[in-house]
């Protein structure tokens, strides 16, 4: 598990913090997490789904922190939560975990139903992290060839989002 999306993981977390090594931190404590709830025995169908939603709550605990420190006053006074006292991501639930489950292989769908190229520049920029300079020269195409490749497939992943959204609160 770790091979495979370790690297992924880094790369799309140090886009969203804008630093490498808080990337690196957030990426280690949400393996962590995974691994200790695989150790108690519970299968995980999809982990890399389940590793990008932990890393993601984690990121998202981390600003709450921030926005409370940032407060001063009482919240100084307040101790800050220990990692391991932070509740568990809400995956673990079985219709949470079943509907994230359909969503990705819905996007998943959409995704490989994209034309080679533009399915081929989309995930070479999202997933592998390459700038669109860096794709459209591994491509050998423009930049601007790669700018509508990634926008087509974008449209293509907020449509699917936008339908699987309306399914559910139908």
């Amino acid at each position: 598990m770790v091979v495979h999306y370790y690297q992924e993981l880094l790369n799309y977390f140090a886009r969203m913090v804008r630093s490498r090594d808080g990337a690196a931190d957030l990426v280690h404590e949400a393996y962590a997490r995974v691994l200790a709830l695989q150790q108690t025995g519970q299968v995980i169908h999809q982990p890399r789904a389940l590793l990008y939603r932990t890393a993601r709550n984690l990121l998202i605990d981390q600003h709450r922190r921030s926005a409370v420190r940032s407060h001063g006053g009482e919240a100084e006074e307040t101790p800050l939560l220990d990692i391991a006292e932070i509740p568990a991501p809400a995956e673990d639930e079985p219709e949470v975990a079943a509907t994230s489950a359909q969503g990705m292989a819905s996007l998943i769908a959409t995704i490989d139903g994209l034309p080679l190229r533009c399915r081929e520049a989309f995930i070479l920029h999202k997933f592998d992290g390459l700038s669109q300079a860096q794709v459209a020269v591994q491509m050998g195409i423009s930049r601007k060839m790669v700018e509508q490749h990634i926008q087509r497939a974008m449209v293509a992943c907020r449509q699917c989002r936008a339908a699987n959204e309306g399914g559910e609160q139908a």
